[in-house]
Order: structure tokens, then C-alpha cells, then sequence
């Protein structure tokens, strides 16, 4: 890889959510290269993580009127687990590419890889 295309890459993820002549040059980069690298979806296992809540075993009370009230702390505990999902396996390939390709047209019609007008 060029040493250029990753810093044009991370430009263009910057901006991903950018301008509307951003957007408009990406559409038309991904209409381009979702024919040049179509999607192949797979079905694969992935690791995800979850989050509950459990108790300490420690506790907040506070008295009001001479009534207390108690409230249990609660922490946030990581829950691993495996699921298939349907992954795109060209993506990977891909999207890259139409970064690149976004930044590079942006940069050549506005003078910056964001597609920012000056005003």
C-alpha cells in the first residue's frame, strides 16, 4: 500500500459523514467499485460482547422523612459470546478503495479530500 492511501483513508472516514458533495462523490465511488469488488457474503462465527448490570454488594441510602431508602450499586460486566453472522468478505477490499476514490475526486473538484467549499 501507498503511503499516500492511508492518510487519504483516514481523511476520508473523517469525513465520511461530511458534506453533501462528500456524500454525492462517495455514492458515486461505491456505485463504481461495488461492481469492480462485488459483495461476497459468507456466513461466519464472530466473537461480540454484551454488558449487564450486577450488583456489588454495596449500597447507596438515603433518608427522607425518617424513611430510608437504599439503592444497590451496580457495575457493568463484559458477557463474551460467539455468533454467526452474514459478513461481507469484500468489504474489507473495498471500502478502502472508495475512500481513495472520494478523496481523490474531492480533492481534484474542491481542492481538499472532504469536498469542503470554501464558504
Amino acid at each position: 500500500m501507498r503511503p499516500v492511501l492511508p492518510a487519504l483513508l483516514l481523511v476520508a472516514i473523517a469525513a465520511s459523514c461530511g458534506t453533501p458533495e462528500y456524500r454525492a462523490e462517495r455514492s458515486i465511488c461505491e456505485a463504481e467499485w461495488m461492481q469492480k469488488i462485488p459483495p461476497n457474503y459468507e456466513r461466519q462465527i464472530v466473537e461480540r460482547v454484551r454488558y449487564i448490570q450486577v450488583p456489588t454488594g454495596l449500597s447507596t441510602c438515603t433518608t427522607v422523612n425518617n424513611v430510608q431508602h437504599c439503592r444497590s450499586q451496580m457495575r457493568s460486566e463484559a458477557i463474551p459470546y460467539t455468533a454467526v453472522e452474514t459478513v461481507d468478505v469484500n468489504a474489507p477490499r473495498r471500502d478502502p478503495q472508495i475512500a481513495a476514490c472520494a478523496a481523490r475526486v474531492c480533492q481534484a473538484k474542491f481542492g481538499n479530500p472532504e469536498c469542503k467549499t470554501a464558504g
